[in-house]
């Protein structure tokens, strides 16, 4: 494989030119892909429904289109399960990545697109390994290979046509070919149901790769790498990968498992890279070593607008766009996608660190803010306790929920 360094090398240049340019004309960026999946959209049944054709500014939209729950957009969520076509999005909709949430009991089925996974997904995925190797360009990450820990799909129940589960096995099933000549574990275990299976076969056959990288959610990866210590009798994770550089983690705060992960993985060599992604769409990558903020990536297919977090359930809540926010204050995101979600409320909260780049951490959930007497409290808070709280006492973290 010795062609995928000169490869990721001849990429990263042309990318970062393109990442370099939305970071000097951010709202440019921004207005250029709204008005691309507007007109994407506006012969669906939804674009038709607002006249999509016929709007002409950032106004104009947030004017006609109202702000949209998941919900909100359930009956036609359902309608595209069911095989209907040019709904909110053209065409035929054949994946559906299962969220639980954490505002719902009920289980949400997300629609993902092609153009969702080519321009948004894939092409963050790509981001990921050419911002890597920009900062780090000794890295012999593309000497082993990268360990995903994934979850299943299922057939759809409402048409044989279509499919649902987690995102992280949408995207192993649709992965581009050369993904699998740098991943492990097999495909066939990788999509394995059963996680108790799952692990021990990942335990068994992975501890013989040369694993260079990992990417997956925290939690997660702290079980697999506990296995995998307790299997192998060792104390260290690069005693048995001992090339192992970085971890891609997201999905959750890695804020309080940093200690734990520290004491499982020791070794000068080691690198965490903080991303931020969905079932709705991927958002942010941390793009600068010893920050601990991401860059909101604005060129892949997502228009995003901001509810100030306290005004986030009131009727009728201001909502900004890009050009319009303040750093240090928390915002509930708002997207517009390549998936067909239209002003949808994600839950999410985020904070810019900087602006012009946009930088930003997550705060946390819009149901998680707490403000009845102005102490505006978020999840962001409440980790940081927890991590200073740990770092006073040399407590450490072994299982965690918000």
């Amino acid at each position: 494989m010795a062609f995928i360094p000169s490869l990721v090398s001849w990429l990263n240049a042309k990318r970062m030119n393109q990442i370099e340019l939305f970071k000097k004309y951010p709202v440019e960026t921004q207005k250029e892909i709204l008005f691309s999946i507007l007109s994407k959209a506006s012969l669906t049944e939804w674009g038709l429904k607002y006249k999509y054709a016929s709007i002409s500014s950032f106004k104009e939209f947030q004017e006609r289109i109202p702000l949209q729950t998941y919900e909100d957009l359930m009956p036609f969520i359902e309608r595209l399960r069911k095989g209907e076509r040019d709904l909110l999005w053209p065409g035929r909709i054949r994946w559906f990545a299962k969220s639980s949430g954490t505002t719902s009991s009920k289980s949400k089925f997300i629609p993902v697109t092609r153009e969702a996974l080519e321009d948004c997904q894939f092409r963050a995925a790509k981001d990921i390994l050419i911002i890597y190797t920009a900062n780090n360009p000794s890295t012999k990450i593309f000497t082993g290979k990268g360990l995903t820990l994934g979850g299943s799909h299922k057939i759809n129940e409402f048409s044989n046509d279509s499919l649902y589960g987690d995102l992280s096995a949408i995207l192993i099933e649709n992965a581009p070919f050369w993904v699998e000549l740098i991943r492990t574990p097999a495909h066939d275990i990788a999509l394995i149901e059963d996680f108790e299976k799952k692990l021990e076969l990942i335990t068994r056959k992975c501890i013989k790769e040369n694993v260079t990288s990992m990417s997956g959610v925290p939690s997660w990866y702290l079980t697999l790498i506990k296995s995998i210590l307790s299997y192998t009798g060792k104390s260290n994770l690069l005693d048995v990968w001992p090339n192992l550089e970085v971890f891609f983690h997201g999905g959750i705060s890695f804020t309080p498992y940093r200690e734990i992960y520290n004491q499982l993985i020791r070794g000068d060599q080691m690198h965490y890279m903080e991303t931020y992604n969905a079932s709705e769409g991927f958002f942010g990558i941390q793009d600068e070593p010893g920050r601990d903020d991401m860059l909101l990536m604005l060129d892949y297919g997502i228009f995003y607008e901001f509810i100030p977090a306290e005004k986030a359930g009131s009727p009728n809540p201001p909502v900004l766009t890009l050009g319009e926010v303040e750093a240090g204050r928390n915002y509930a995101l708002v997207i517009s996608t390549n998936s067909g979600l239209w002003r949808y409320l994600i839950g999410d909260v985020i904070s810019f660190t900087s602006l012009f780049p946009f930088r930003f951490r997550i705060a946390g959930r819009t149901k998680h803010f707490m403000n009845a007497f102005g102490e505006e409290v978020i999840i962001d808070n409440a980790e940081k306790a927890l991590s200073e709280a740990c770092k006073a006492t040399g407590a450490i973290v072994l299982e965690y929920t918000a």
